[in-house]
């Protein structure tokens, strides 16, 4: 398998998400009608043009992407931007494989590629080993 088809970029999983949303709301009804296009479509629009032009970023391995839907993990501005500083700063000391703890759960992050390996919620935290990683990151 194509390391393309194996990574999947936290902008992707935002959009998934926004996505997920416009189905429930198209569904009940709940988009406001502006012409001929909700006012969802055109925030989704923005949501995606906004994300085409992110670079640099962590990418989220298809495992790890998974998950983060499995689990129920909005990849919010706010998560993302902190991923993203936790990484960096766990490159600059030189790490390689870092735990990055938050309020939304760990991200197991392979620092050279840049890639989230996995993830997992708080409450799956809880009487969990880590293992092969050599750093820790709290956010």
């Amino acid at each position: 398998m194509s390391k393309i088809n194996q990574i999947t970029n936290a902008g992707a999983l935002k959009l998934q998400h926004v996505s997920a949303q416009l189905q429930t709301q198209a569904l009940t009804g709940t988009g406001a009608k502006t012409g001929t296009k909700t006012s969802a479509n055109v925030q989704f629009a923005d949501l995606l043009q906004k994300e085409a032009e992110k670079t640099q970023s962590v990418q989220f391995s298809k495992h790890a992407a998974q998950r983060v839907r499995e689990r129920g993990i909005e990849m919010t501005d706010g998560l993302l931007n902190d991923l993203n500083q936790a990484v960096s700063k766990a490159r600059d000391k030189g790490a390689r494989d870092v735990v990055v703890i938050g309020e939304s759960g760990a991200f197991i992050v392979n620092v050279p590629h840049n890639v989230v390996v996995t993830t997992m919620s708080g409450a799956e935290m809880k009487d969990n080993i880590f293992t092969n990683i050599d750093s820790a990151v709290l956010m």
